[in-house]
Protein backbone atom coordinates (compact mmCIF):
# COMPACT_ATOMS: atom_id res chain seq x y z
CA UNK A 1 0.00 0.00 0.00
CA UNK A 2 1.36 3.54 -1.06
CA UNK A 3 1.18 5.99 1.05
CA UNK A 4 2.17 9.63 0.93
CA UNK A 5 2.43 11.79 4.39
CA UNK A 6 3.47 15.56 4.49
CA UNK A 7 4.24 17.50 7.57
CA UNK A 8 5.74 20.71 8.59
CA UNK A 9 3.19 23.25 7.49
CA UNK A 10 2.60 26.46 9.68
CA UNK A 11 1.97 29.83 10.38
CA UNK A 12 4.82 32.19 9.31
CA UNK A 13 5.53 35.79 8.67
CA UNK A 14 6.29 37.30 5.36
CA UNK A 15 9.81 36.94 4.90
CA UNK A 16 10.15 34.23 7.30
CA UNK A 17 11.11 30.36 6.13
CA UNK A 18 9.40 26.50 6.72
CA UNK A 19 10.47 23.02 5.83
CA UNK A 20 8.02 20.62 4.76
CA UNK A 21 8.88 16.79 4.63
CA UNK A 22 7.18 13.92 2.79
CA UNK A 23 7.66 10.23 3.59
CA UNK A 24 6.72 7.81 0.69
CA UNK A 25 6.33 4.23 1.62
CA UNK A 26 4.92 1.61 -0.52
CA UNK A 27 7.01 1.73 -3.47
CA UNK A 28 10.77 1.54 -4.48
CA UNK A 29 11.42 5.19 -3.40
CA UNK A 30 15.02 5.73 -5.14
CA UNK A 31 13.09 5.33 -8.30
CA UNK A 32 9.96 7.96 -8.05
CA UNK A 33 10.00 11.14 -8.88
CA UNK A 34 8.70 13.48 -6.10
CA UNK A 35 7.05 16.39 -6.50
CA UNK A 36 5.36 19.70 -4.73
CA UNK A 37 2.27 21.42 -5.49
CA UNK A 38 -0.07 24.25 -3.97
CA UNK A 39 -3.57 24.82 -3.86
CA UNK A 40 -4.74 28.74 -2.79
CA UNK A 41 -8.56 28.89 -1.97
CA UNK A 42 -10.40 29.50 -4.94
CA UNK A 43 -7.75 28.37 -7.19
CA UNK A 44 -6.41 25.45 -8.77
CA UNK A 45 -3.62 23.30 -7.52
CA UNK A 46 -0.15 24.63 -9.53
CA UNK A 47 3.32 23.04 -9.36
CA UNK A 48 6.11 24.02 -7.15
CA UNK A 49 8.99 21.48 -7.43
CA UNK A 50 10.03 18.68 -9.02
CA UNK A 51 13.06 16.05 -8.23
CA UNK A 52 13.79 13.12 -10.35
CA UNK A 53 15.17 9.88 -9.62
CA UNK A 54 18.26 11.32 -10.45
CA UNK A 55 18.46 14.11 -8.27
CA UNK A 56 16.92 16.65 -11.03
CA UNK A 57 15.43 19.33 -10.09
CA UNK A 58 13.18 22.26 -11.79
CA UNK A 59 11.18 24.66 -10.36
CA UNK A 60 8.45 27.64 -11.60
CA UNK A 61 9.09 31.67 -11.98
CA UNK A 62 7.17 31.99 -8.75
CA UNK A 63 9.74 29.72 -6.62
CA UNK A 64 12.99 29.75 -8.46
CA UNK A 65 15.64 30.83 -5.92
CA UNK A 66 13.68 30.96 -2.89
CA UNK A 67 12.23 27.23 -2.50
CA UNK A 68 15.15 24.13 -2.74
CA UNK A 69 13.41 20.56 -3.26
CA UNK A 70 15.51 17.44 -2.22
CA UNK A 71 15.78 14.04 -1.11
CA UNK A 72 17.02 11.31 1.07
CA UNK A 73 16.37 8.09 -0.51
CA UNK A 74 17.95 6.42 3.01
CA UNK A 75 14.97 7.52 4.74
CA UNK A 76 12.10 7.95 1.91
CA UNK A 77 11.89 11.67 2.56
CA UNK A 78 11.62 14.63 0.16
CA UNK A 79 11.84 18.36 1.23
CA UNK A 80 10.78 21.70 0.53
CA UNK A 81 13.05 24.71 2.09
CA UNK A 82 10.71 27.54 1.48
CA UNK A 83 12.69 31.12 2.59
CA UNK A 84 11.34 34.69 1.93
CA UNK A 85 7.97 33.53 1.96
CA UNK A 86 5.39 35.62 0.88
CA UNK A 87 1.35 36.10 1.35
CA UNK A 88 0.97 34.88 -1.73
CA UNK A 89 2.82 31.25 -0.90
CA UNK A 90 -0.08 31.05 1.26
CA UNK A 91 -1.85 27.28 0.17
CA UNK A 92 -2.18 23.90 1.09
CA UNK A 93 0.83 21.90 0.15
CA UNK A 94 0.70 18.29 -1.43
CA UNK A 95 3.52 15.75 -2.23
CA UNK A 96 3.04 13.55 -5.26
CA UNK A 97 5.64 10.39 -5.74
CA UNK A 98 4.87 9.25 -9.03
CA UNK A 99 6.11 5.47 -9.87
CA UNK A 100 6.10 3.98 -12.83
CA UNK A 101 3.65 6.82 -14.32
CA UNK A 102 1.31 6.13 -11.59
CA UNK A 103 0.69 9.43 -9.10
CA UNK A 104 0.36 9.25 -5.49
CA UNK A 105 -0.69 12.09 -3.45
CA UNK A 106 -0.48 13.03 0.31
CA UNK A 107 -3.56 14.78 2.21
CA UNK A 108 -1.56 17.88 2.05
CA UNK A 109 0.07 20.62 5.09
CA UNK A 110 -1.03 23.94 5.21
CA UNK A 111 1.53 26.99 5.10
CA UNK A 112 0.22 29.86 6.12
CA UNK A 113 2.40 33.52 5.25
CA UNK A 114 1.09 36.49 7.33
CA UNK A 115 1.89 40.30 6.12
Amino acid sequence: QVQVVESGGGLVQAGGSLRLACVASGTIFSRNQMGWFRQAPGKQREWVATITSDGNTNYPDSVKGRFTISRDNAKNIVYLQMNSLKPEDTAVYYCRSTFDLVHFWGQGTQVTVSS
